[in-house]
């Protein structure tokens, strides 16, 4: 059972651990692909691929000051893919369970039986370094679900909403409107039906992506137990600060600031909830964005947000 696994990274030291814990956790280490767009500056160290044996690494390097976003980063290491079975889109600092990759095949087949695909995807539960281990700091040992963020609504300028993690204590999965970018676990057909758009910038990339997916009729599900962690970028981390694409000290070297990325991202947004044609990044047909209203509670025509896609346990 192989698993391609995307990673962008933006200057990012922890990238290396990454790396290295997926392949000693997983139980079929020397059946991983990972696809690396490590954007960072040339006086850093390069990743050595030969150093990850038996795992395969496909490594692509850019220089921070040509860097355009995370979904053009995105778009590139997805562009990698030679075919495995499974792909799994993770970020650059991520602690992982022993055979995380049996136990996320295993969660997909078992909910795969009646569906046209599926995706697991959550916002992982957070891990932190003290000193030079990590340690899981887990909000719940079950299901993470998606909500809109309490008190958030529709800007009067742009359809992008924030979102947020909540602990649901149940053993069964949960279907989900809202996805992680930085977790995100699916068949490897997910390349070919749904490659990653690089206009898009940051904001806005994750309900692009679960859209598309809930109108061709692929089901985004939360499952318990996750067995993968993200290194939040909080002051109580134990690591040191990322840097961050929109830096200040990074946007003085660039011709096109991050801000002018950010405002395309949110018209792309837009266009795309209002059906413009996009080709293969477009919505789909097998279910409509009124269908994702009323399974949401999230309707883009209107600008309104019923109780529903504020607690996962109304709907």
């Amino acid at each position: 059972m192989s698993v391609f696994i995307s990673i962008a990274s933006y200057c990012d030291p922890v990238l290396s651990f990454t790396l290295s814990r997926a392949i000693a956790t997983a139980r079929w280490p020397g059946a991983l692909h990972f696809a690396v767009v490590d954007q960072s500056p040339a006086a850093s160290p390069p990743l050595n691929p030969q150093a990850f044996a038996p795992a395969q690494v496909s490594y692509v390097r850019i220089e921070p000051v040509y860097a355009r976003g995370p979904c053009w980063a995105r778009a590139i290491a997805m562009s990698l893919y030679g075919g495995e079975d499974w792909f799994f889109q993770i970020d650059s600092h991520m602690e992982f369970d022993l055979h995380w990759d049996q136990r996320l095949i295993e969660q997909a087949c078992a909910l795969m039986p009646g569906r046209r695909g599926v995706v697991l995807s959550a916002y992982p539960n957070p891990f932190v370094f003290e000193g030079d281990r990590a340690v899981r700091k887990p909000t719940t040992e079950k299901v993470l679900a998606h909500v809109v963020k309490p008190g958030a609504s529709f800007e009067p300028d742009h359809p992008v909403l924030p979102f947020e993690a909540h602990p649901v204590e149940r053993d069964e999965a949960l279907a989900g409107f809202h996805l992680a970018a930085g977790c995100l676990f699916a068949s490897g057909e997910l390349v070919q039906q749904f490659p990653y758009d690089p206009w898009f910038y940051f904001h806005g990339e994750e309900q692009a992506y679960a859209l598309r997916l809930f109108t061709h009729g692929w089901d985004i599900l939360h499952v318990p137990g996750l067995p993968v962690y993200h290194l939040y970028n909080t002051p109580d981390s134990g690591a040191p600060p990322r840097p961050m694409h929109w830096d200040e000290a990074h946007e003085r070297e660039r011709q096109r600031s991050w801000w002018e990325l950010e405002q395309r991202s949110r018209h792309r947004l837009a266009a795309l909830i209002g059906g413009a044609p996009m080709g293969a990044y477009g919505l789909g047909r097998a279910r409509s964005m009124a269908d994702y209203a009323d399974f949401s509670g999230i309707d883009f025509s209107a600008r309104t947000l019923a109780a529903r896609a504020y607690d996962v346990l109304a709907r």
